[in-house]
C-alpha cells in the first residue's frame, strides 16, 4: 500500500431544525397579503361615462341597512321592469321595428349568448402548421444533437413546456370545450310558431319539455314545482308586448330582486333550407320549414308541449341572460332554482336522515301553501332506479292521503320528470307500485285522483317508496308581504385551518317572531369564469348574546362536507323572543389549482373575448360591491375605488379587524430575527451560508408549487322575520377573553 493522505469527505450540510422547517413551509404557503380581486374594471374605464358605478353603491356597511318589506322590494323591481318594457314598446312603435336586445342578441352575437367566458374552440388535431411550429420551438431551444435526436433533461422539458402550459391554463380550462352547442338557426317567435301564444290554458308542469341539447333539468324541475301556482308565475312573468317581441321577468339574486328583459329570438335545432334543385313553387322550402322549423318541437332548448305556447323558452332565455349565457345555467340544484324564481329559502334534506317521517308528510301535504318541493337521485354507484334516471332532478307536485276501496289509508306523491316523456330506452318514469298501468290503478283510484296514463313524465308512487328511492328533498319556504328581510355583507380571509370567525353578526329582535337566518356566499353562476380558484363551505352558530359557551340555539352545517354539493347558502328557521342574538360564521375553503386565477382570465379575455368580458365583468363588479363598500372609505376622494396597493391594504386591514390573522412582520423585522438566530448558532456565519444554500434548494423544489394560499370569501347574512324593526350589525370581539369564549363555544 502506498501511504498518503486523502481529503476527508465533505461534511453534510446542516439542516434546519424540524420545527423551523415546518414554519418555513407555512411561511411560504400562506400569503402575507391576503386579498382578492374586487373589481374587474378600474375607474379610468368609466371616466367618460355616466353614472359612475361607485355612486350607485355608497352605503356604510358598518351599520345595519334598513329592513325592507319582502313584498315592497319585489314591487320596486317589477315596476322598474314594466317601465322599461313601456319605453321599449314606445320606441318600437316610433321606428316600426320589433325589439332586438342589444345585450343578448342571439342573432347578431350568438356565441356570447351561448358560451361562457372561458370557452375556447376545440383544438385542431394533426395541424401540420402547428407541428412545424412546435419543432421550430424545440430547435430554437437547442435541444437537438447532431443526429437530429432530442437531448432533453427533465428541467429543460419543464422549461419548454412550462410557458405553454401556463398560457393554456390562463386562457381557461378545457372543461368548457365539452359544451359546444350548435343551434343551426335563430328566428323570431312569429316566424317559428303558426299561432304563437305566451300561455295556453295557463301554466302547467305538463307544459315543460327539456331540450335535447340542454343540461338544465335542475332549473326546469324548479319551474315545474311552482308553475301550477298562478300567483307565483305571475310574479315572475311581469310584463310583455308580444307584438313588439319584448318580455320582462323578475328573479331573486343574492338577497335582492332583479329584472331581465329579452327579445323573442329563439334557437332552432335545424337550419334554414340550403338544398338546390328546381323548386318554382317554393314547395320544398315550405315543407322543410313546416317539418323542421315550426312549432315547439323545432326549438333547440326547452319548449312547451303545446306546439304554439311560448312562455317556457322565453323564461329560460331570460334566466340564461340574467346569468350571462345558456352555458352558465347548465348543472345545478332544484332548491336553488326555486329560490331564484320565488325569493324563498331552500333547505336540502337527505331522505335517509329524516327523523320524523310523520312531520315531513304534513309539510308535503302543504295545506298552507308555504312550501314547494323538489327531489333528486344521486346514486354513487351510478345505477338507475325502477325507470328513474340517476344524477337527475325531479319535481314534487302533490301529496295526497286518500282512503281506498278497502277502507285503508294510502299516502301517495305525484312527481314529474322534466324530460316530459320517456327516453328511447323507456327510462324517465317510475316503474314500481303505482306506476302507469300497474295493478294498483283500479277505476276507483283513477277517478279519485283524476288521473290517466300518458307519456308526459308524470307519475305517482307511495310515500315510503319516495323516501327509499330518492336521495334528497329540496324544501323551499315562501314569503309574502307579511315578512320583512334585513341583510348585511362582509368579506373575510379564510385561513387554511378552519374555525369559527371572530367577526360575527349581531341581530336585535324587537318583536317575537318566526325568523329564518340565511348565511350565504355570492352566487358565482352570475360571473362564471371569474369565480377563481377557491370554493367555500359555510357553517354557522346562532346563540343568544351572553350565552354560555356551547349553549347555542342552532348549529347549521352543509348537508355534507362536499364542495360538489349545493353550497350557495345554509339556513335555520326558529321562533325567537325579543332580545339580542349572535350568528358566528365558520368557513372552510378548497383550492382547485387547475383553475386559473381571476387576474389571468381578465388578461386573456380582454384580448380574446372583450365583449364577453364586459358583460361578465360588470356582473362581477356589481356582486362584489355589496361586501367591499367598506374599503371605499380608504380609497380616493369619495370615488369608491383604490389603486392596487390601496386595495390590498384595505383588505388586509379588514382581515386584521376580523381577528382571523395578525399583521405580518415586515421584511426588515424578519431579517433581523434571522440574524439574531444566526449569532446564537454555534456554527456562526458558516451555518448561515449552509442555510442559504438550503433555502435555494427549497426554492428550486417550490418552482412547481402554486402561489401562496389566499382565500377570501364574500359572505352575507339575511334574516327574514315578521319584525319590521329587526336590525343587523357586524362586530368583532372587544377582548381576548370574549374571543376565547367564542372558540370554547364551538
Amino acid at each position: 500500500m502506498t501511504s498518503g493522505s486523502s481529503s476527508p469527505p465533505p461534511a453534510p450540510k446542516s439542516k434546519k431544525p424540524p420545527q423551523q422547517q415546518v414554519h418555513s413551509f407555512w411561511d411560504k404557503y400562506i400569503t402575507k397579503s391576503p386579498g382578492k380581486v374586487t373589481t374587474i374594471f378600474p375607474p379610468s374605464l368609466y371616466s367618460s361615462l355616466l353614472p359612475r358605478p361607485s355612486t350607485l353603491t355608497k352605503n356604510d356597511t358598518t351599520t345595519s341597512p334598513t329592513t325592507t318589506n319582502f313584498g315592497s322590494s319585489y314591487a320596486e323591481a317589477a315596476d322598474a321592469c314594466r317601465a322599461k318594457i313601456a319605453r321599449i314598446v314606445r320606441d318600437c312603435h316610433r321606428t316600426n321595428t320589433k325589439f332586438t336586445d342589444p345585450d343578448f342578441d342571439l342573432k347578431g352575437n350568438q356565441w356570447d349568448c351561448l358560451l361562457g367566458l372561458t370557452w375556447r374552440p376545440p383544438p385542431t388535431k394533426g395541424n401540420p402548421a402547428a407541428v412545424e411550429s412546435a419543432l421550430g420551438t424545440l430547435e430554437t431551444m437547442q435541444v437537438f444533437d447532431g443526429t437530429d435526436c432530442l437531448q432533453l433533461t427533465v428541467p429543460m422539458l419543464r422549461k419548454i413546456m412550462g410557458k405553454r402550459v401556463l398560457d393554456e391554463e390562463q386562457e381557461g380550462r378545457d372543461d368548457d370545450v365539452e359544451y359546444d352547442p350548435e343551434p343551426k338557426a335563430v328566428h323570431r317567435v312569429g316566424w317559428i310558431f303558426e299561432d304563437p301564444k305566451f300561455e295556453v290554458d295557463g301554466f302547467s308542469s305538463s307544459d315543460i319539455m327539456q331540450g335535447s341539447n340542454s343540461l338544465d333539468c335542475w332549473w326546469l324541475s324548479a319551474v315545474a314545482t311552482i308553475c301550477h301556482r298562478r300567483e307565483l308565475m305571475d310574479k315572475i312573468c311581469v310584463a310583455r308586448d308580444e307584438e313588439c317581441g319584448v318580455y320582462g321577468f323578475v328573479f331573486y339574486r343574492d338577497g335582492g330582486w332583479v329584472y331581465t328583459v329579452v327579445d323573442d329570438h329563439l334557437c332552432l335545432t335545424n337550419g334554414d333550407y340550403e338544398g338546390g334543385g328546381h323548386d318554382p313553387s317554393n314547395a320544398i322550402v315550405k315543407k322543410w320549414r313546416r317539418d323542421k322549423q315550426t312549432g315547439s318541437q323545432a326549438l333547440y332548448f326547452a319548449a312547451c308541449r303545446e306546439e304554439n305556447e311560448t312562455w317556457l323558452p322565453l323564461l329560460e332565455k331570460a334566466y340564461a341572460k340574467a346569468h350571462g349565457d345558456y352555458h352558465a345555467i347548465w348543472g345545478g340544484w332544484v332548491g336553488e332554482g326555486v329560490e331564484d324564481l320565488t325569493g324563498g329559502v331552500n333547505s336540502e334534506l337527505a331522505l335517509e336522515d329524516v327523523l320524523f317521517k310523520e312531520k315531513l308528510w304534513k309539510e308535503l301535504v302543504n295545506e298552507s301553501g308555504n312550501f314547494v318541493f323538489g327531489l333528486d337521485i344521486l346514486d354513487r354507484n351510478g345505477s338507475d332506479k325502477n325507470g328513474l334516471a340517476n344524477a337527475h332532478a325531479y319535481s314534487l307536485l302533490a301529496a295526497r292521503e286518500e282512503v281506498g276501496e278497502d277502507g285503508k289509508t294510502v299516502r301517495l306523491v305525484k312527481i314529474r320528470n322534466p324530460w316530459g316523456e320517456r327516453g328511447g330506452d323507456g327510462m324517465g318514469e317510475w316503474t314500481g307500485p303505482w306506476s302507469d298501468g300497474s295493478k294498483e290503478w283500479t277505476p276507483y283510484w283513477l277517478t279519485k285522483l283524476d288521473y290517466r296514463f300518458e307519456d308526459d313524465g308524470v307519475f305517482w308512487m307511495n310515500y315510503k317508496d319516495m323516501l327509499h328511492t330518492f336521495t334528497n328533498l329540496y324544501r323551499t319556504r315562501l314569503f309574502d308581504d307579511q315578512w320583512a328581510v334585513a341583510h348585511e355583507w362582509t368579506n373575510v380571509n379564510v385561513a387554511w385551518v378552519s374555525g369559527y370567525l371572530q367577526r360575527k353578526f349581531v341581530i336585535e329582535v324587537k318583536t317575537a317572531t318566526t325568523a329564518v337566518f340565511v348565511l350565504q356566499q355570492l352566487d358565482t353562476r352570475y360571473f362564471t369564469g371569474l369565480e377563481g380558484e377557491y370554493s367555500f363551505l359555510l357553517h354557522f352558530i346562532l346563540q343568544k348574546q351572553g350565552a354560555e359557551p356551547g349553549d347555542y340555539l342552532c348549529r347549521v352545517r352543509p348537508q355534507a362536507e362536499n364542495f360538489f354539493r349545493a353550497n350557495r347558502s345554509i339556513n335555520c328557521e326558529i321562533d325567537l323572543e325579543p332580545g339580542i342574538y349572535e350568528v358566528l360564521p365558520k368557513i372552510t375553503a378548497e383550492r382547485d389549482t387547475s383553475k386559473p386565477p381571476v387576474e389571468a382570465i381578465v388578461k386573456s379575455s380582454a384580448r380574446r373575448r372583450p365583449e364577453k368580458l364586459r358583460q361578465v365583468g360588470l356582473s362581477f363588479d356589481l356582486a362584489h360591491a355589496k361586501a367591499f363598500k367598506e374599503e371605499e372609505k380608504n380609497g380616493d376622494a369619495g370615488d369608491g375605488w383604490e389603486t392596487e396597493q390601496e386595495d390590498g391594504e384595505a383588505e388586509k386591514a379588514s382581515v386584521t379587524e376580523a381577528g382571523e390573522e395578525t399583521p405580518e412582520e415586515s421584511d426588515e423585522t424578519q431579517t433581523a430575527a434571522g440574524a439574531e438566530e444566526g449569532q446564537q448558532n454555534a456554527q456562526g456565519a458558516e451555518e448561515n451560508n449552509d442555510d442559504e444554500d438550503e433555502d435555494e434548494d427549497e426554492d428550486e423544489d417550490d418552482e412547481d408549487q402554486p402561489p401562496p394560499w389566499n382565500a377570501v370569501a364574500v359572505i352575507g347574512l339575511r334574516v327574514y322575520s315578521q319584525d319590521p324593526d329587526l336590525a343587523i350589525k357586524l362586530t368583532s370581539p372587544s377582548s381576548d377573553e370574549e374571543a376565547s369564549s367564542i372558540v370554547r363555544g364551538t
